[in-house]
């Protein structure tokens, strides 16, 4: 399992498996930002380890970036990296923002 800290100030490769527009195939909800993941690692639910690609306005296959927080969520075992283009900055509010969409559902913190 990775530490999923360890990406925070790197650059990561995202493949997205949800990008900008798409729908949401269990809850409906359309995907504001590009959605993806770290190819080839293992997150805390098993999975790979999920991305929200930030200030990229286009659908997206792929996209490299630099990680600059994590949302941990504390009642589910499944980290999620937020990646933007090496030149943008969000704040923990924007972060928050920007992903409410999906993390109104759980509780968590932004590590940085």
């Amino acid at each position: 399992m990775v530490d999923s800290k360890a990406y925070i100030g790197h650059l990561v490769e995202v493949k997205m498996d949800r990008p900008i527009g798409e729908k949401h195939p269990k809850h409906g909800f359309i995907y504001p930002v590009n959605y993806g993941y770290v190819p080839n690692t293992v997150s805390g639910d098993g999975a790979e380890l999920d991305c929200y690609v930030l200030g990229v306005f286009e659908p997206l296959e792929k996209f490299k970036g630099k990680c600059i927080a994590v949302i941990h969520r504390l009642n589910d075992n499944d980290d999620k990296l937020i990646i933007v283009p090496e030149e943008k900055e969000y704040s923990n509010d924007a972060i928050r923002a920007l992903t409410e969409f999906q993390e109104r559902f759980f509780e968590s913190i932004i590590i940085r």
